[in-house]
């Protein structure tokens, strides 16, 4: 595992999936067709359980200078600070690494309990899985 630090909060528009994890393909769809892929933009993926065994999932897209989004969608902050982290090359070929990556992150006694798990898709192939560190700890 690796440390990062996001420098900045990063405001991004964002759209829940009707479930998880069957829902989050569909959430990515539907975030894509509002704000296509670009190499200029950052697009995450936002997870935090719900209590009884049930995670919610966002699909996010960085907010950009001259946005508008026609329809009304969520927006969320990602506090910047320091994470624990590590890549996962090639995502698709094993796309159940990201639970797993995600499993092991959360076993970091200094995570903040009330934070969420992180995917920053930082190419169409690369994802870089990230839990934020409490305060304490930066």
């Amino acid at each position: 595992m690796e440390k990062y630090t996001i420098e900045n909060d990063i405001p991004c528009y964002r759209i829940k999936a009707s479930s998880f994890p069957e829902g989050v393909l569909a959430a990515h769809q539907q975030l894509h067709a509002i704000f296509p892929y670009s190499a200029g933009r950052k697009y995450y993926g936002i997870s935090r359980p719900e209590g009884k065994g049930v995670i919610a999932y966002w699909a996010a897209a960085e907010q950009l200078p001259g946005d508008a989004p026609g329809e009304t969608i969520d927006t969320f902050i990602i506090p910047k600070g320091q994470y624990t982290g590590t890549d996962i090359l090639q995502f698709r070929k094993d796309i159940p690494a990201i639970g797993r990556t995600f499993q092991l992150l959360l076993t970091d006694p200094q995570i903040d309990p009330d934070s969420f798990c992180l995917e920053w898709y930082y190419n169409m192939d690369d994802v870089r899985c990230m839990v934020r560190l409490s305060s304490v700890s930066v």
